[in-house]
């Protein structure tokens, strides 16, 4: 039984020092979504697309924020979700039919799908980003047809 003891020992130690192999880990925030000074910019990019699918480097806005997500990792991409929004928001309240509320409105909407089953990760940011439409038209239909493909596909 003796000699047992420090196969044991070192079975446990090795499941120890092997966090990563875990389905539960923590993933993150993919990296297309952390540019740090450059992610408002690079969103603004993504979101020329809009209606149509919005990527950055292959990933979904919504895929941005989870419930995964640290601390500093939501503050980076919320403030790059908030500028954008408060740059976009202007336009979409002088033009309510202009592509800049069909932007605001996929970006409305790839938040509030990165909501959905979440377990309250985002919600500050969601609600920071709702105070940005408060003169915005959002029963226009392009922020409708925005958000409703951001919901879809963002």
């Amino acid at each position: 039984m003796a000699a047992r003891r420090p196969c044991l020992l070192l079975c446990l130690a090795l499941l120890l020092a092997v966090p990563g192999c875990s389905p539960d880990q923590e993933r993150g925030v993919p990296l297309a979504c952390r540019q740090g000074e450059g992610a408002e910019e690079a969103v603004r990019r993504a979101l020329a697309s809009a209606p149509e699918e919005v990527r950055m480097d292959g990933t979904r806005l919504s895929e941005c924020l989870d419930d995964t997500s640290s601390a500093g990792e939501l503050q980076e991409v919320g403030a790059a979700y908030v500028g954008v929004a408060s740059d976009l928001a202007p336009d979409a309240t002088r033009r309510p039919e202009g592509r800049e509320a069909t932007q605001l409105g996929y970006l409305m909407g790839a938040m509030r799908r990165s909501a959905t089953g979440a377990q309250g990760v985002g919600y500050e940011l969601q609600r920071r980003l709702e105070q940005e439409l408060s003169k915005v038209d959002t029963g226009s239909r392009a922020y409708r047809r925005g958000e409703a493909a951001g919901r879809r596909s963002g």
